[in-house]
Order: structure tokens, then sequence, then C-alpha cells
């Protein structure tokens, strides 16, 4: 298949693996790739928009060191042996720039990204992306047995049928040949709660267009009538950081970067956020494709 540019040896490899194992019809064509992710967190030291303005490219966390998820990116941690286990050791001597990055396909169209779990804003993906994609469900850190590729995802009926927590129930997509912002992206959708911030500003010096979704928001009174979600101590955090008797992402986002608060324990409020506090349109399927607000 012609990509447009040449892809690394281990990239070509590990799709023929997963093609070879996929089956099932081909994917819509306008569904999209989304890699969720926190847009005030630091990268290497760096305020993350910054560092991607100054690289622009997405780099796995292999390349980067940093996850919203486990951190075990590295020879012989597990997420080097699930990817060995998915991409039949394609990867297993490559450098780490060459390893794929991590995202969902939004099948669901939601507007906040299809996998929120790991962050309140997301890059939305050209519709090029899917060629060069490899899909799993569940999760790879659950080792699934099913796979999919553009032209043959069974995923999607096994997604729909699963019984999972509304954080959990994402088709992972594996996309590899790297993601130039330039090139590969069609859109940063980020959170209203960042309007006016510097999130705001760093997001405008991307090579990319910027779009909004209305925000996450969660009342401190819902926040502990969901306390058994994540635990009380983390609903106790989240009172205890919410702003006027509210919490959205930015709060969060401040409180992490203050150094006062374990990240883990952030990151159970987030979740908290994200479970209960979500938009309309997140979460559900939407008939429009994809809707967010657009700004130049």
């Amino acid at each position: 298949m012609d990509f447009g540019y040449a892809l690394a040896r281990s990239a070509r490899a590990a799709l023929r693996h997963v093609a070879a194992r996929s089956s099932g019809p081909a994917l819509d064509p306008g569904l999209r790739i989304t890699l969720n992710f926190h847009p005030d967190r630091l990268s290497g030291g760096l305020p993350l928009l910054g560092a991607l303005a100054r690289d622009g490219v997405y780099h796995s966390q292999f390349v980067t060191g940093t996850s919203n998820g486990g951190l075990t990116a590295h020879s012989g941690g597990d997420r080097w042996r699930w990817e060995s286990r998915i991409f039949g050791g394609s990867y297993d001597g490559a450098p780490p720039t060459e390893r794929p990055v991590y995202g969902a396909l939004n099948f669901r169209r939601q507007v906040v990204g299809a996998a929120p779990r790991f962050g309140s804003s997301h890059f939305r993906l050209t519709a090029a992306a899917q060629a060069r994609a490899t899909f799993c469900y569940p999760d790879s850190a659950a080792e699934p047995a099913d796979f999919g590729v553009a032209a043959g995802m069974s995923l999607l009926a096994l997604a729909e049928a699963d019984e999972q927590d509304a954080l959990n129930d994402y088709v992972e997509a594996h996309v590899h040949g790297g993601v130039l912002l330039a090139r590969d992206v069609e859109a940063l959708v980020l959170d209203a709660s960042y309007r006016g911030t510097p999130v705001e500003a760093a997001a405008r010096s991307l090579p990319c267009p910027l779009e909004w979704h209305p925000g996450y928001r969660l009342t401190v009174p819902r926040l502990r009538r969901h306390a058994d979600y994540r635990g009380p101590e983390y609903a106790d955090l989240g009172a205890a950081i919410a702003e006027r008797g509210v919490l959205d992402p930015r709060i969060i986002g401040d409180a992490a970067r203050t150094g006062r608060y374990p990240l883990q324990d952030l990151k159970m409020v987030w979740h908290t956020l994200a479970r209960f506090g979500a938009p309309e349109g997140a979460g559900t399927a939407c008939s429009a494709p994809l809707a967010s607000t657009p700004e130049a």
C-alpha cells in the first residue's frame, strides 16, 4: 500500500502481522482516530504543548518517558512485552522513534474523543492515518486476542456488546509510521475550561486547527455522590481543589503542576470527573460527525 512516504521496515512488518490476524468489514472512512491527552501537563520538564510545537511530532511514551496510563515503556517492561506479542516482535530491535503512537477509534463519534480516560482533550487524526493503524479490543494491557486493521474490522461489534465501564470500552488504535502535527492532525480539540489560558495560547502555536468541545464540569455535591467510583479519598481531594464548588480539567491540571498532590491520586479525580461530568455528546453516539466548535 502506498502511504505517500516510506514506512520503516518494523512498521510494515507490524501492519502485516496484525492484518493476518484480522477479519471483518472495512472501516467507515468517516471515522477518525483520536489521541486523548491532558494538554496542560509537562513533558521533559516543558509544557506539553510547547514541546509539541518545538518538535512538531506526537511521540510515543517510549520516546517521552511519560504517560497518562502506566509507565512501562522500556525494554522488558509490560508495554514492551505487549507490543512484542501484538506485533509479532516487529519492534523488538527497533529504535524508540519507530514505535507506534497509541490512540483510539472514535466509532461512537464522541465530541470528547474516543478514550477520555487518558485526557480531556484530543488530537483528531486525518482519515489517511487509518490505513497505517492497527487496532485491538480490549486495551493492550488486557492481552487481547482480537485485532483489526482498516481493511478488516470486527472489533466494533465486540466493543458495543461488552458491558464495560464507560471509560474502558474504547477500541485501542496503534498508529504506525509517526504522527506529524502538520501532516496527520485534522484538529486539536480542547476542553472549554482552557479558553483564555496559557494552554489556548500554546495551542495556537501548533501547525493544526484548534477546535473546542463543551467541556467537563462536575459539582462537588455530585462528585461526593459518586465517591465509591474511585474511592472516598479521591472525592475528598477533588472537593479540596475545586473552585467555587466546581471541578474541571483546568483545575486538576493546575493542582498537578503545584507538586503538592500525587499524580496518581489526581488521575483518580480525573476519572471521576470524566465519568460523571462529561458534556452532552460524550459517551453516546452522535448523529453529526465528530461535532466540535472550530476556531481559527
